[in-house]
């Protein structure tokens, strides 16, 4: 029964890794011609960007001056409402620079990225492998490896020579996520916060199944009905998660330092002290690690006005107080039976999308 399940898993992901190389390539294509754009000028050096991150787990938003530097950033959760979320980035981030605080360009990034640019009036719309390949480039032109865990998915990105060349995706196993840590946390009635700070306590880390989130639950409770210490557990359950990371996304993948680490989870102090000993060599965490993404949208906005003046279309401040909704349907007119969405502001459909004949674009 248990390899049953295990086979149903493993295939499980491969089908997901395949469908997912065409956009892989596509997005790949994108990170080759981005990541060393940009060359500073000074009539932009007063100008800000913003930049915003949409997935699964968390909404980032960040504003860049045009010397690339941070000025400010929000960090929420997405909470399964990615307009909702985008509007209540947008008040926070006002309450913070002032609704006078003039956008010169607007970025998007993330899994929502096409949706999200759409609210807040995007410049550019790019692919999250792009936007966190431009950002770690930014803090440090030596960086060759990016690992990117975040709530539900985790990446690695290969740079050499300052440009990205690679990269992988996981986006099915969660045992190698930060949803994963949180759901074990949970389980063991410890704060998130607390976590690596526990795991560093111990010196013996149990063995923790980690190639899927059922048997790594499963084997966590037999350890601890066994009466393993919780720090010894907590330390095994890091290693778990690094070695399913390795093992997915780092398969078949050369790792060279200086290693990048970045999203939520880069936070966990336990996880970054498991991936070096791992890999027996230094892992750089950024201080922005959890808002990489929207720096990285921000800085595209800012390099395609380098390349190319433009206006903004960034819709405004007023974005908390316009009324979006999404309806879906699915269109009869020919065999395609297409699900198309629309996107509504105040009334008036602004997009459509998932026609395959553009029969409903707007």
């Amino acid at each position: 029964m248990t390899n049953e399940t295990e086979t149903n898993c493993n295939s499980d992901c491969i089908k997901e890794q395949k469908s997912n190389s065409a956009s892989t390539q596509e997005a790949k294509g994108e990170v080759l011609r981005q990541t060393n754009d940009g060359i500073m000028t000074d009539s932009l050096a007063n100008q800000y960007f913003l930049g915003v991150d949409v997935g699964s787990i968390s909404t980032n938003l960040a504003v860049i001056d045009g010397n690339k530097q941070l000025v400010e950033s929000i960090y929420i959760r997405t909470e399964g409402k990615p307009i909702q979320s985008v509007q209540r980035g947008i008040t926070l981030l006002k309450e913070k620079v002032g609704e006078d605080f003039a956008i010169a360009g607007v970025g998007t990034t993330g899994s929502a990225r096409q949706l999200t640019g759409l609210i807040v009036g995007a410049d550019i719309v790019k692919n999250e492998i792009t936007a966190h390949s431009v950002a770690s480039l930014n803090e440090s032109k030596d960086i060759q490896t990016i690992f990117e865990i975040g709530g539900q998915d985790s990446k690695i990105i290969l740079i050499r020579n300052g440009i990205a060349v690679d990269f992988a995706m996981n986006t099915v196993c969660a045992a190698g996520t930060g949803s994963f840590l949180d759901q074990q946390a949970h389980r063991l009635e410890i704060p998130i916060e607390q976590f690596g700070d526990l795991a560093l306590k111990s010196d013996n880390a149990v063995s923790i199944a980690g190639r899927c989130t059922v048997f790594a639950e499963s084997d966590m409770i037999h350890k601890q009905q066994l009466g393993h210490p919780v720090e010894d557990i907590i330390r095994g359950l890091s290693e778990a998660l690094v070695r399913n990371y390795m093992n997915n996304v780092g398969k078949g993948k050369e790792i060279l330092g200086p290693i990048m680490f970045q999203g939520g989870v880069a936070a966990n102090i336990g996880i970054r002290d498991a991936f070096q000993r791992s890999l027996n060599q230094e892992i750089i965490v950024p201080e922005n690690f959890a808002v990489m993404g929207a720096i990285g949208a921000a800085i595209l906005a800012l390099n395609k006005m380098i390349k190319k003046p433009y206006e903004t279309k960034f819709v405004g401040w007023n974005i908390p107080d316009l009324q979006y909704e999404t309806k879906g349907f699915e269109c009869k007119d020919c065999s395609n039976l297409c699900e198309v969405i629309r996107v509504i502001r105040d009334g008036k459909v602004i997009a459509c999308w998932g026609s395959k004949c553009k029969k409903w674009e707007v």
